[in-house]
């Protein structure tokens, strides 16, 4: 009888997980750097509503100087209300 083979009723064991490397898990928490405003300072999130047109140019604005919205408008803001130093 021709027919498909049968399977071994034996399982072969897997070894066991090795231990976690304490300094490898920080690093891989760490993330790659990539977004240093989140790492660095305390932010908040502000909710602005804007039209759409408006919100096309910014991001067209943001694009062609190789940055992101939010880079883009955290520069602005901070050209427009500069900490005041005593």
């Amino acid at each position: 009888m021709s027919g498909a083979p049968k399977k071994s009723a034996s399982r072969i064991p897997i070894g066991a997980r090795p231990p976690a490397n304490p300094q490898a898990q920080a690093w891989i928490r760490q993330g790659d750097g990539s977004d240093i405003h989140k790492g660095d300072l305390y932010t908040a999130r502000l909710t602005l509503d804007v039209t759409p047109a408006l919100r096309a140019r910014i991001k067209v604005s943001a694009f062609t100087q190789n940055s992101t919205v939010a880079e883009l408008l955290r520069a602005l803001l901070e050209r427009e209300f500069p900490e005041k130093t005593p």
